[in-house]
């Protein structure tokens, strides 16, 4: 449960911390003193949209911090260590930060963590329902989301069933789709590929040859030069005319240098490094020498060499910038060219695979019809045992679970989903339409509860659904935002009773502004607001016994010392008292 939320710069609320305990905590507080506020900070830590807007006046940063006891939810304290947190005494710090300029930070356990993860973290352990919630259960996605909650862990793993069916149908078909409306051009694709290949085979190029060839055509065009390149240059180092050369050369200055060398050490190094130079020369004449009596000059083999290169740059024009470039062309392009050979194999075995997947999908879907429906007729006894506690004793819910049929399709289309020779619609959560009608009072028509629900009414009707489904899906806390809008009098009174009792197996935080549903607290904090006539700040007060009868006084009457108000106050607790004893 939440032990303790920390509030600071939140829209009225300077600082404030918020102490809680097991059982039914109400709120109250005079309208605009900041109450919501309350539910505000419990999104952000639930990994809501920050609204910068609600950073408080000359504020830099807004921080909510909410201490959590996870020693009962191990998978929760995993995650928060999966997270990079860690775990105190069974316990974990969420925390959120909303600067002024917008920007958002969430920590888990000390952790720095993206705000999904807090999310994630957040999710499984309170529940928030506002007066938007009640508009939103008027959308029949909602109510048919509602009675999947209340279907549980089997109609839960009938759904995933049935959506990842629907999602590799999808996937199926619009490949499907896509190969038949590209036929002709897969056929016109094939027969440039098939071309571009007989191109290639034709002249059957080896990988590097552009390379090696180009390099040869230069070394035969250029016989002559670098034959008598060659020969002027082995003259040079050893000529055989008896010119000076350089071998002479260096062995002349060896031989001057080798006759001192009794006489100076030095002398005799550069005598010896001489004879290496000595040696090199005549090593390079000799190479040199043989360099140039291999360059032939081989018009025939230019020819050759020549076309051979113009057919390898025709290829290099078309497939890439090189040879190997080509050769890989030519691999990918072959193996796309069987994929598109074989597409009428392709439509094939995808309209085989859509068959296989529809006959599996309308079984899924007739299984998961059949969960939704005897779901459906426990939900209608537990909201409609429900509402008869929250004075509302002739009120009957009932959920109707319907599909509807479609004409079958046109030619092309895929169609409805035949379920038990039945044409179906069908979407990604099914193939029903599920709708929530509520018959308000003996011998009505049941009606959509958008037609048939007073504003009161709704607030009831939700309340019943949230603790149904609280027996299916159920969280440690219950945050109720003004939930009992709309409902006064007896039915107020109804409504603290069984919130108070939906205490007794969860922790309930109720903002309220009934003082019948406040006089059923357990924990009674009020938002109190001041002034210095520049800046409004909340606090948060826990009320002793006598300072709730003064907040229940100014609820009921609008005055807080009234001795008639006092004395209802005190009678509303009591019998919230005598009601919580008799259990």
């Amino acid at each position: 449960m939440l032990e303790e939320i920390r509030i600071s710069s939140l829209g009225v609320i300077e600082s404030s911390t918020l102490e809680l305990g097991p059982g039914l905590t109400v709120i109250t507080g005079e309208t605009g003193a900041g109450k919501t506020m309350i539910v505000t900070a419990l999104g952000l830590l639930l990994g809501g949209r920050a609204d910068t807007g609600a950073v408080r006046t000359g504020a830099r940063t807004a921080r909510v911090e909410g201490v959590v006891r996870v020693d009962r939810l191990p998978e929760v304290a995993a995650a928060v260590e999966d997270a990079g947190g860690e775990v105190e005494d069974g316990a974990v710090v969420l925390a959120r930060n909303v600067s002024a300029e917008g920007r958002s930070r969430a920590f888990a356990g000390g952790a720095s963590v993206p705000v999904s993860t807090l999310a994630e973290l957040a999710e499984p352990l309170v529940a928030v329902h506002g007066q938007s919630d009640q508009h939103r259960l008027l959308r029949a996605r909602a109510q048919r989301e509602a009675l999947d909650r209340f279907g549980g862990e089997t109609l839960a793993g009938l759904l995933t069933t049935y959506t990842d069916l629907h999602r590799r149908l999808e996937a199926t078909e619009r490949e499907l789709d896509e190969v038949v409306a590209t036929a002709r051009e897969r056929a016109q694709e094939a027969d440039l590929l098939r071309f571009g290949l007989q191109e290639v085979e034709a002249v059957a190029p080896e990988p590097g040859e552009d390379v090696v060839l180009a390099a040869e055509e230069s070394r035969l065009g250029f016989a002559d030069t670098l034959r008598a390149a060659a020969e002027q240059a082995r003259e040079a180092l050893s000529s055989e005319q008896g010119g000076p050369d350089a071998l002479a050369t260096s062995s002349a200055a060896r031989t001057l240098l080798d006759g001192v060398r009794e006489h100076d050490a030095e002398a005799g190094e550069l005598a010896d490094r001489l004879a290496e130079i000595t040696y090199l020369l005549s090593d390079v004449a000799a190479d040199v020498a043989s360099y140039a009596a291999r360059i032939d000059t081989d018009p025939a083999r230019l020819a050759a060499v020549s076309e051979r290169r113009a057919a390898l740059t025709a290829l290099t024009r078309k497939y890439g910038e090189s040879i190997d470039e080509v050769l890989a062309w030519a691999d990918r392009s072959a193996t796309r060219l069987l994929d598109l050979d074989h597409t009428d194999e392709r439509i094939e075995a995808l309209r085989a695979e859509q068959a296989d997947l529809r006959r599996d999908l309308a079984a899924a879907a007739g299984a998961l019809s059949a969960a939704r429906r005897e779901a459906a007729g426990r939900l209608g006894e537990v909201v409609t045992a429900e509402l008869g506690l929250l004075a509302m004793p002739h009120a009957r819910l009932g959920v109707d679970v319907r599909q509807v049929e479609v004409p079958p399709p046109e030619a092309g289309s895929h169609g409805p989903l035949l379920v038990d020779g039945r044409r179906l619609r069908y979407t990604a959560s099914g193939v029903d339409e599920v709708e929530l009608l509520l018959a308000a009072n003996t011998g009505a028509e049941p009606r959509p509860l958008a037609k048939g629900a007073s504003g009161g009414e709704l607030s009831r009707v939700m309340l019943a659904l949230e603790v149904a489904l609280a027996g299916t899906s159920p969280v440690p806390t219950f945050v109720f935002d003004e939930v009992d809008a709309g409902v006064g009098g007896a039915a107020a009174v109804e409504v603290g009773r069984r919130l108070a009792q939906l205490a007794r197996s969860a922790q309930v935080l109720v903002v309220t502004h009934l003082p019948q549903v406040a006089a059923y607290a357990d924990r009674h904090v009020v938002v109190e607001k001041s002034s210095d006539g520049t800046v409004t700040s909340s606090g948060l007060t826990l009320l002793d016994d006598e300072q709730r009868e003064r907040e229940l006084s100014r609820m009921l009457a609008g005055l807080a010392d009234s001795d008639t108000a006092l004395a209802h106050a005190r009678e509303l607790l009591d019998v919230a008292q005598e009601a919580r004893a008799a259990g």
